[in-house]
């Protein structure tokens, strides 16, 4: 991909959205259920989409509501469903229509009125009340697009696991709601915005949270420190919470940007030209990388706060570096946690991590993309940790109870300065540490072209396509259409040797795939894999 020239620079006017034109098409816009492009679609975190081409509107939300509130009834989901949002333009509006569904079809909704709600905060209420076993089993939406550009929004269900729903679920939600998108919203019941309003149950989802914190992390060990944290929440919903924690704890903690505008004027440009609002991109952390020296350690997160980026005096952490620094530092700093807990993987997050597993004596479960994966294991303990390479994780409570089945980029933020207060080194020092002793990883991910058609056949190939016998010069040791640990389908492929692998995975939005690959021979071999892997693509699809 080539780098704008942009990146890393402060948004100029031109590349902000008109934030009332993009509400007006919000309610204005009526999406074609006949157009595939302007369906309901639910993809890993959910139906994302904009106003602005018809994906993202009242009418989807309309329906997407009716949809699991009739599910809800269909599953004896009767208890309390808790619903968060974050500070994307289109979040609020689809926030108060979902409302309107809900309530008009008996849901007892508890939201926090006026306050931005993070994901892994509605994961932890869920959660919360579900283990209390009374008044009902709770389940929970979230109104976000993520990290994506601000014209974008974004609607995610979580059932009573806490976590992303599976596409058990997805199916039957997304059926129903494009059904009733064709009917032309008939069966949708609706209540006026004051009487959803005087409807709901107002719930305090942050004091829990933050009250509950040392049950997850050493926050005295933090305290007594002196560690210096810098916070950036880039604008998300996870500000309220970072000053609550800088209220309840006394942490030596300065918020560097306490800014919330729905156009991100204030974010440095991404890579590839655009706002996003990606904790784990370096353009995008600009802000807070310049700041770097004045810090032990700096935690930015993204609008819903699932994310985490890491920057220490050595810069900000390449995510994958992270995950693999966390697993080695919780697994031998948590002794209440079960002694087969396992680490929960990826199938394109870092090879170092299967090495620091080894190196540790913990099991590593290597599954597909997306966080549901995790759920189950992080909710009965089997799982002390859950991770993706795209800064996405979460771990268990210190007793090894279920903390979020969601991605929380709070806590991971904070575990780095509990190891920067406990060991005395920041985490880019203990990952120096990991090298020394592991190896040293390059790790790449680009686009490639591919036709809808090749797209299709790279989703559904079989090992035996796959002809090639070696790998940027070593033996092929795997080629794997299945994740290692859960057998499910990857999607894709990936190919491993000793000392790399590459996957590729169709991307679901555009005529591009995407390829991962991840080398400890250093970055010349990593671009021989890199450039094999495009060949070995290649044949696999047989010209297609």
């Amino acid at each position: 991909m080539t780098l704008s020239e942009l990146a890393g620079k402060t948004a100029p006017q031109s590349l902000l959205t008109n934030i009332p034109r993009l509400v007006a098409h919000y309610y204005e816009t009526r999406p074609l259920a006949s157009d595939p492009l302007q369906r309901v679609a639910f993809g890993t975190s959910g139906h994302r989409g904009t106003s602005l081409a018809g994906t993202f509107n009242e009418a989807h939300i309309l329906a997407v509501s009716q949809a699991v509130a009739e599910h809800r009834a269909a599953q004896g989901i009767a208890g309390p469903l808790y619903m968060g949002y974050d500070t994307h333009a289109l979040s609020e509006p689809a926030w108060m229509t979902a409302l309107q569904v809900l309530v008009a079809n008996g849901v007892r909704v508890r939201v926090q009125p006026g306050v931005f709600t993070p994901t892994p905060l509605v994961s932890h209420a869920i959660l919360e009340h579900n283990r209390r076993g009374n008044d009902g089993t709770a389940d929970g939406i979230v109104i976000t697009p993520s990290h994506n550009p601000p014209q974008d929004g974004g609607f995610k269900y979580n059932p009573p696991s806490g976590g992303p729903a599976d596409t058990d679920v997805t199916k039957v939600v997304q059926a129903r709601a494009n059904q009733i998108l064709e009917d032309e919203l008939r069966d949708v019941q609706r209540v006026s915005l004051e009487d959803a309003m005087a409807g709901l149950e107002e719930f305090d989802f942050i004091t829990p949270y933050v009250e509950q914190l040392p049950t997850v992390i050493d926050l005295d060990a933090i305290k007594q420190s002196g560690v210096h944290i810098g916070v950036d929440p880039l604008g998300g919903a996870s500000l309220q919470v970072w000053q609550a924690i800088q209220a309840r704890y006394g942490l030596n903690l300065d918020i560097v940007n306490t800014i919330i505008d729905p156009s991100f004027a204030f974010m440095s440009v991404d890579r590839d030209g655009k706002i996003r609002m990606d904790c784990s991109s370096p353009y995008a952390m600009a802000g807070l990388l310049r700041l770097k020296d004045d810090f032990d350690v700096a935690i930015g997160n993204d609008p819903d706060s699932d994310r985490h980026g890491i920057v220490t005096a050595d810069g900000l952490m390449n995510p994958n570096h992270y995950l693999a620094v966390m697993i080695e530092y919780l697994f031998q700093n948590r002794p209440g946690w079960r002694p087969d807990a396992a680490i929960g993987k990826t199938l394109v997050s870092s090879a170092l991590i299967d090495r620091v597993g080894a190196g540790i004596g913990r099991k590593v479960v290597e599954v597909p993309v997306g966080f549901k994966y995790f759920v189950s294991g992080l909710l009965d303990g089997s799982f002390g940790f859950g991770g993706e390479e795209s800064a996405g994780a979460s771990f268990l409570r210190m007793d090894g109870g279920a903390w979020s089945t969601d991605k929380d980029g709070i806590i991971p933020g904070l575990l780095a300065a509990e190891m920067t207060a406990k060991t005395g080194k920041t985490p880019s020092q203990r990952f120096a540490d990991l090298t020394a002793k592991y190896g040293v990883t390059a790790y790449d991910r680009q686009d490639a072209p591919a036709t809808p058609d090749q797209k299709k056949i790279l989703g559904s190939l079989s090992p035996e396509q796959v002809t090639a016998t070696t790998l940027g010069g070593d033996p092929i040791t795997a080629k794997l259409t299945r994740a290692p640990g859960n057998n499910e389908p990857i999607g894709g492929l990936k190919v491993t040797t000793d000392q790399a692998w590459f996957a590729a995975r169709p991307s679901g939005t555009e005529d591009v795939y995407k390829i991962y690959a991840e080398s400890f021979k250093g970055a010349d071999h990593l671009k021989q894999v890199m450039d094999e892997a495009r060949d070995v693509v290649g044949a696999a699809l047989g010209g297609q």
